[in-house]
């Protein structure tokens, strides 16, 4: 590797670090989006003197620094992402006691705390599925069924007070919803994407893909459409001081980087999938304080609304739960972007945009040793910039959105994200994120969990493999 300059080596994560906090803030703006234009303009780049490792530097401190920031929309707006879909409720139901801050600062912490857990994990993960991916890839569709197995067979559906003794049948209910869910989703993946040929973008940044629509409109304008109809509200005060017992943040950090760390090494399974998995654990409270509810009544943004549900707000669910699982789930997010970039270096395969991006600007065979630990390096220093931020950002993203008028903000988030499906994927990536939009406002009507819309990646995954 040619000699590296350490000016534009800090230029570079400072560029990806800024970008983060653009995609993280803005809903339905991924790191892919930024990751697929710096692919397209790295000829251009190189011309100029920028040589394909900077560019790399970017996109992975793009992918770093947006694991940090992306919660902050998640609570205050209602508008994930795909990765933070499972903390939406649990972050507005802290935003509602008036822990928004809070929740934003817990989730710095569990992002910030993965980055180190994941540090610990590399080699002997690196060791363990180096050796055993050559085996487990013969068997992937069935750890892809198990994991899909589990999600169904945990799905309880709706379960407030005084709806403790719920039959067995109403049970089944649900679970037969989120199979339709699955199914459904599953189905119009295998649709978009026997069909990507038809995506003819009005501005090209390379290849198009039909996941932009597909998760657009299934996570992001799905949940705006859910927030305008129920007129959320912001409350006056928040506070960011947490107090959360530290075997708690503890366990959070510890499930959430394992579960992100290991689902990074499998195809089609996603942060939202390593989430929910993760959130097994979170659930089994030692301080199960019943949660005043009414069945038709979920309170959301400062207003009573039948058409939200919350799977982890139940009777046995706590507050402290609640703050566990966005601890959790920011670890998962954080850890899967980083062993994103392990997965790619050990078993030479991309896992995410982000390093299919780095994968195609530098190549899997120069990534030789020092270009390793400078990656790591940026992943530390990016991490340390976004804990910071991502708190002060929380801190004061309260004040500043109760200044905003709350719809006129959600429609211009939505209105956006139309228009970037448009230019990026054309008519029928529009015709495709349309059809997901609806689809995508399924779960909180069923009341089932909206992480089983992930069948959309593993139905089509899974029957590759079979």
């Amino acid at each position: 590797m040619e000699e590296v300059s350490l000016f534009l080596i800090f230029f570079s994560v400072l560029a990806g670090y800024l970008l983060g906090i653009i995609s993280g803030l803005l809903p339905g703006i991924h790191t892919n989006n930024f990751a697929l234009a710096l692919v397209a303009f790295s000829p251009f780049l190189a011309e100029k003197g920028v040589a394909p490792f900077y560019i790399a530097l970017i996109i992975l401190s793009n992918a770093v620094s947006h694991t940090f920031h992306d919660i902050i929309p998640s609570v205050f707006l209602g508008a994930p992402d795909g990765d933070t879909a499972l903390a939406v409720l649990p972050g507005h139901r802290l935003l509602l006691e008036g822990a928004g801050a809070e929740a934003v600062r817990l989730s710095a912490l569990g992002s910030a705390g993965s980055v180190v857990a994941s540090m610990l994990f590399v080699l002997p993960f690196s060791l363990f599925f180096g050796a055993l991916y050559p085996y487990l890839q013969d068997y992937m569709a069935w750890v892809l069924l198990t994991i899909v197995f589990i999600m169904l067979a945990t799905e309880k559906g709706e379960e407030v007070k005084g709806q403790e003794g719920q039959s067995s049948l109403v049970r089944y209910k649900y679970k037969a919803m989120a199979l339709f869910l699955f199914l459904i989703t599953g189905a119009l993946g295998l649709f978009a994407f026997s069909r990507e040929n038809l995506l003819i973008p009005v501005i090209s940044f390379g290849e198009a893909s039909a996941l932009l629509p597909l998760l657009s409109g299934l996570f992001g304008a799905s949940q705006l459409i859910i927030s305008l109809l129920t007129s959320s509200e912001i409350p006056e005060k928040s506070v960011s001081k947490f107090e959360l017992s530290r075997i708690r943040i503890l366990r959070g950090v510890f499930t959430g980087s394992t579960a992100g760390s290991l689902v990074a090494w499998l195809p089609g399974v996603s942060s939202a999938i390593a989430a929910l998995l993760a959130g097994l654990f979170v659930r089994s409270d030692f301080d199960r304080r019943p949660i005043e509810k009414e069945a038709s009544e979920p309170v959301l943004g400062g207003r009573k609304s039948s058409l939200f549900y919350d799977p982890y707000a139940d009777d046995h669910q706590t507050l402290e739960s609640s703050k566990e699982f966005i601890v959790s789930v920011s670890g998962v997010n954080t850890s899967n972007a980083i062993f994103g970039l392990v997965a790619l270096l050990v078993i030479g395969k991309t896992r995410s945009g982000a390093m299919a991006a780095v994968n195609e600007i530098l190549g899997i065979g120069s990534l030789g040793f020092q270009v390793v630990l400078l990656f790591f390096a940026a992943i530390l220093l990016t991490a340390l910039f976004s804990y910071f931020s991502t708190v002060w950002i929380g801190n004061n993203a309260h004040s500043i959105l109760r200044k905003l008028d709350y719809t006129k903000l959600c429609t211009g988030v939505l209105a956006g994200l139309t228009i970037m499906v448009f230019l990026f994927t054309g008519l029928f990536g529009l015709f495709i994120f349309i059809i997901s939009t609806p689809i995508g406002m399924l779960p909180s009507f069923m009341k089932v969990r909206k992480s089983h819309a992930m069948g959309v990646i593993l139905l089509p995954v899974i029957l590759y493999f079979l």
